[in-house]
């Protein structure tokens, strides 16, 4: 059975996705930046992040402009890309490839790689700034966006993740750690998307905790699906290393049921449901 990712419907709408990425690039100073500034967006990546945005647009009702539930989905998307290109960087993972691709720095060297991930990052709120949704909404969104990927959410969870603070050796610490460094994104794209979609109160509360517990089952999928190459030397251990392998596929089940139980009371949640399945069960 295809991955929800790989549908014919997805396929379409992630090429539509993926050529406004780029168009937001095609334009640059020096000219060859421009070429910097698409390679990470063209060396692919699942699209989970505007996808959830789109479901969560549509689990709503979807009153509102679809395009802007996209463009709110690449906002977080362009968030997402500049972390990596900078997590990559010698001074942070040292990572010489990504999805089967050279690092950015590799391509091209390490001062145009932190370049990018800067342009990527402001790129993101004149995404929203231009926005086909009145101002009081695209406020809403630059707000959400901006806590999620700063100190209190992605930038932070990554700054527990080199050390700062001192070595992470409870639950709680590496629960928190992944909520800002992975969740806080995600829950961020499902919110944005929501809202575009004209959620009330209650389905923002539900998109907010079906957005917590999809997070964090994020991470805990990948940390089974990586256990057997986990030695906890670098960083912080992977939840199979601190409370093991069985009570770790325990914990993802148990956030699939939260997620899943969070969605009941909005109207259209199929695509947020098969989404939910797929991080939490995927194989890769």
């Amino acid at each position: 059975m295809p991955s929800v990712l790989t549908t014919p419907a997805f396929m379409r709408w992630r090429a539509d996705l993926d050529s406004a990425l780029l168009d937001r690039f095609t334009e640059s100073w020096p000219t060859a930046f421009s070429k910097a500034l698409q390679y990470p967006i063209n060396t692919g990546g699942k699209r989970v992040r505007p996808a959830l945005a789109l479901a969560a647009f549509e689990a709503v009702g979807g009153n509102g402009d679809p395009n802007a539930a996209r463009d709110a989905g690449m906002a977080v998307e362009l968030i997402h890309t500049y972390s990596l290109a900078h997590d990559d960087l010698p001074m942070l993972d040292d990572d010489d490839t990504r999805r089967g691709h050279p690092t950015l720095h590799i391509a091209h060297d390490e001062p145009t790689a932190l370049l990018v991930g800067d342009a990527l990052l402001t790129e993101a709120f004149s995404v929203l700034a231009e926005l086909n949704a009145p101002a009081e909404i695209r406020i809403q969104l630059v707000a959400i966006l901006a806590k999620a990927a700063g100190h209190l959410g992605m930038v932070g969870g990554q700054a527990a993740d080199v050390g700062l603070g001192g070595p992470i050796t409870t639950v709680e610490d590496l629960t928190r750690l992944h909520n800002q460094k992975t969740g806080a994104l995600m829950t961020a794209a499902i919110l944005m998307g929501g809202i575009v979609g004209g959620a009330s109160e209650p389905q923002r509360t539900a998109l907010q905790n079906f957005g917590s517990a999809i997070g964090l089952a994020f991470q805990v999928a990948d940390d089974i699906l990586d256990n057997d190459e986990d030695t906890g030397v670098d960083g912080p251990p992977a939840f199979p290393k601190l409370i093991g392998l069985e009570a770790t596929h325990a914990l993802a089940k148990e956030l699939r049921d939260s997620a899943l139980d969070a969605l009941k009371v909005l109207p259209n949640a199929t695509r947020l449901k098969t989404l939910a399945h797929f991080i939490i069960d995927r194989d890769h």
